[in-house]
């Protein structure tokens, strides 16, 4: 579908890994905090604090000092052993892809660019791999390869750029609503993303 004048909605795909893309099963760290006595989702609230998780995502640091640093985010709140295992269990949960976003996207790329913009450690290109997804996208945008993370503007035009198309040709994906409001306020269309049906909706006029 075009408009009046032939053109498409947008000429790019940009979009998010974790939480569009890529699930984490984390139901060993619940269960620890279960068993422990501790509040169900207190490991998340202590690892991704912006103070604990951006020296991660801005490659600062690798995922054995984020481990140390979560533990100490968990300083008066659970003894040291029982904050390791729940850190560790946290930076091995395993994870997978959603197959219908993963279809979704590859018959995007047949008609347009795709990139994918993540917050995200070094290690994202060796998890997609270990996906079967590191020719997914024309390109990757990681933030800890470039140092900035979303919503910094600065690596929404770092990863348009790639595509080859202006920020308000592009449509950009996300679970987080803050990083989707600022693609908006950039003028790009955007999909604050729940569920597939989101991103089909979104794709209908390409697909």
């Amino acid at each position: 579908m075009t408009d009046a004048r032939g053109r498409r909605p947008f000429d790019a795909v940009l979009c998010d890994v974790d939480n569009v893309i890529r699930f984490y099963d984390a139901s060993r760290v619940t269960a620890l905090e279960r068993a422990a006595g501790l509040a169900e989702g207190i490991t998340m609230k202590v690892a991704f604090a912006p103070e604990t998780d951006h020296p991660l995502m801005l490659g600062r640091i690798g995922m054995q000092e984020w481990v140390h640093e979560v533990v100490a985010g968990f300083a008066g709140l659970a003894p040291e052993p029982v904050a390791f295992e729940l850190a560790t269990a946290l930076a091995e949960a395993p994870f997978h892809a959603d197959d219908t976003v993963v279809s979704l996207l590859r018959r995007a790329r047949t008609v347009m660019p795709l990139v994918l913009l993540s917050n995200a450690p070094v290690t994202l290109e060796a998890d997609l791999d270990a996906l079967g997804l590191s020719d997914l996208a024309d390109h990757l945008v990681s933030s800890a390869r470039v140092g900035l993370v979303k919503p910094n503007p600065r690596i929404y035009r770092i990863a348009a750029d790639l595509a080859g198309v202006p920020l308000d040709r592009c449509l950009f994906v996300d679970d987080t609503l803050e990083n989707v409001e600022t693609a908006a306020a950039l003028g790009m269309s955007v999909v604050h993303f729940r569920e597939p049906d989101d991103l089909r909706r979104a794709l209908a006029p390409l697909l």
